[in-house]
């Protein structure tokens, strides 16, 4: 006997399973990844109510001077990602932005610096089932000028370049980072690959940017390094008023 359907379960199914409807996330979305990150961005919402809760995951939405935002803990790893984008897109979220952390693949970039992707260079397992190897993954250019414009007048500086996702954490080989460096990148994470091309697949607006936690390249590590974690709080707030920057469309 075949399936019954072409593919066993959607994002518009989950979506339903969820009891969300199209429209009800509002435009824009902002993905921190860990439910941490998530909390400290709901602290500069009015009124955050909560969407839904899926797995461990859990959406919420609320009003950041008086726009609409959906914030979310999905985005960790490149499947859960994968799992909220198709959510987001088929609650047809306008505008996706990825507030993450990310590894340094440039000795001159430090724990504590901003990352702002520019495009990514897949390496994770999620996406080859939706596109082939030649596809090519951006970052949507309206939302990473406002990214880029928020940082300066928030005083943050940021280094633009690709992205590497890799699903691979403890197999981030000398060989395998030679190889991605040569192709362009100069950060790595696990999540901006599926997050992104899903996005681009269905005409979403999507962008990421990045505290930097650690360096490949010096081995320096910086996961309870005061310097990332004020990172992270940059980071929030340069996603924050880049949504009110998009919204007001300056």
């Amino acid at each position: 006997m075949q399936m019954k359907k072409d593919i066993h379960l959607t994002g518009r199914d989950l979506l339903g399973m969820v009891q969300v409807k199209p429209g009800d996330f509002g435009k824009y979305a902002i993905i921190p990844g860990t439910a941490e990150r998530r909390d400290a961005i709901l602290e500069h919402l009015e009124k955050p109510v909560k969407s839904f809760s899926f797995f461990e995951y859990t959406m919420y939405t609320g009003f950041y001077e008086g726009i609409k935002i959906a914030v979310g803990n999905g985005g960790r790893f490149s499947p859960d990602s994968a799992i909220i984008a198709e959510i987001l897109c088929a609650g047809k979220v306008e505008c996706i932005i990825r507030a993450g952390s990310c590894g340094a693949l440039d000795e001159t970039i430090k724990v504590g610096d901003v990352v702002l992707a520019t495009g990514v260079v897949r390496g994770d397992g999620v996406t080859p089932y939706y596109v082939d190897k030649d596809y090519k993954t951006v970052t949507d250019v309206s939302v990473t000028a406002a990214l880029e414009a928020t940082a300066k007048e928030n005083e943050v500086s940021i280094r633009k370049g690709l992205i590497w996702t890799t699903d691979a954490l403890l197999r981030e080989t000398r060989e395998l980072i030679e190889k991605v460096k040569k192709e362009g990148a100069v950060a790595v994470d696990m999540v901006s690959s599926a997050l992104l091309t899903i996005a681009q697949l269905n005409n979403v607006k999507a962008a990421s940017i990045s505290a930097v936690s650690d360096n490949l390249i010096t081995g320096e590590l910086g996961f309870i390094n005061p310097d990332y974690y004020e990172a992270e709080a940059r980071v929030v707030k340069v996603c924050l008023d880049a949504v009110k920057k998009l919204a007001q469309g300056s």
